[in-house]
């Protein structure tokens, strides 16, 4: 533990702020994987649907800096072109 008050407080706020990108990040990921299971069910509509939330949630992970800005451009890429090849 450290000695300083200064070092304390920054742990403190070490600890906050890893359970809010932890938090974002789950968010991220699950919505992700709605994403996926509905091109797997090959339904367009709801895949079309789910790829705007992903999108969305992919942004404001970005802008939060959870992830990195070119990361979230390649997830977005990525959630793109499986939902253009779903035809």
């Amino acid at each position: 533990m450290p000695n300083i008050k200064s070092a304390e407080k920054r742990v403190l706020i070490a600890k906050e702020r890893t359970a809010k990108n932890r938090i974002e990040k789950t968010k991220l990921k699950n919505t992700l994987k709605k994403f996926g299971a509905a091109v797997e069910s090959g339904d367009r509509e709801a895949a079309a649907t789910a790829y705007k939330v992903a999108v969305k949630t992919v942004d404001h992970a970005a802008g939060k800096g959870v992830i990195h800005a070119n990361n979230a451009a390649r997830k977005k890429s990525a959630l793109t072109k499986k939902l253009n090849q779903m035809g």
